[in-house]
C-alpha cells in the first residue's frame, strides 16, 4: 500500500490538469521574460520547474496526468513572485524560497518513485524532502563561492561587505532552509495521509478492537 500512497500524488482529474497546465504555461512565459532580461538564474530555475512538470504527461502519454497544482504553485513561488516584485515591490523571502525547494524535492521523489526502479514509501519521501531542503542552502553557498574565488564574481563575496555580515547572511540561509524543510515535511506528511487509501488511514490512525 505504501507504493500506492506515493504514486497517488499524481492525478488525472480535469480541473487539476487545467490549473496545472495554466501554471506551467505561466512559468514558461516568465522564464522567457527572465532570459530576455538577462536573469539567467531565474530563467534556469523556471525551466527546471517546467521540465519536471512535463515528466508525468510525457511519461504516461496523457495531458491529464499532472502533479497536483498546489505542489506546482509552491515550487513556482520564486518565479511567480517576480511578477509581484515589479507591481508591489514584494519578494518571497528566504523561507518561502526554501519551501519552493522542498516542493521541488517532493516532485523529484514522486517522479523517481513512479518512473524509475527507485522505490520509497511516503515516510522516506518526507525525510528526503527535509534533508534535500536543508542541503540546498549549503550547495547554494558553495555554488556562489566558487565563481567568486575563481572568476572574480560577487555572487557571495560582496565588495565592501564585512566577512561577519556575509557569514551572518549564510547562517540565516541555513536556518531558513531548516525551518522550511521541517515545516514542509510536516505539511507533506499530512498531505500524503490525505491521499492514502481508506484502509491505510484506518490501520494507521485507529487501534482496532477485537470484539468477543
Amino acid at each position: 500500500m505504501e507504493e500506492s500512497v506515493l504514486a497517488q500524488i499524481l492525478t488525472d482529474t480535469r480541473l487539476n490538469a487545467i490549473i496545472a497546465w495554466f501554471l506551467v504555461g505561466l512559468v514558461a512565459l516568465l522564464a522567457a521574460g527572465s532570459a530576455l532580461e538577462g536573469e539567467l538564474l531565474s530563467a534556469g530555475f523556471a525551466v527546471a520547474i517546467v521540465a519536471l512538470a512535463l515528466v508525468p504527461p510525457v511519461g504516461l502519454r496523457t495531458v491529464r496526468a499532472m502533479l497536483p497544482w498546489e505542489v506546482l504553485a509552491v515550487a513556482s513561488l520564486p518565479v511567480l513572485s517576480r511578477a509581484f516584485v515589479v507591481l508591489a515591490g514584494l519578494g518571497t523571502g528566504r523561507i518561502a524560497n526554501y519551501v519552493a525547494v522542498a516542493a521541488i524535492a517532493l516532485i523529484v521523489a514522486v517522479e523517481l518513485h513512479v518512473f524509475t526502479p527507485v522505490r520509497m514509501d511516503h515516510r522516506f519521501a518526507v525525510v528526503f524532502v527535509v534533508l534535500t531542503t536543508m542541503a540546498a542552502a549549503g550547495v547554494w553557498a558553495v555554488a556562489r563561492w566558487i565563481p567568486d574565488v575563481l572568476l572574480g564574481t560577487t555572487l557571495l563575496l560582496k565588495p565592501g561587505v564585512e566577512e561577519s555580515v556575509i557569514e551572518h547572511n549564510l547562517m540565516l540561509d541555513f536556518v531558513a532552509s531548516t525551518v522550511a524543510g521541517v515545516g514542509a515535511g510536516i505539511v507533506f506528511q499530512f498531505y500524503f495521509r490525505r491521499h492514502a487509501p481508506l484502509d491505510d488511514r484506518i490501520t494507521d490512525d485507529v487501534e482496532l478492537e477485537e470484539f468477543p
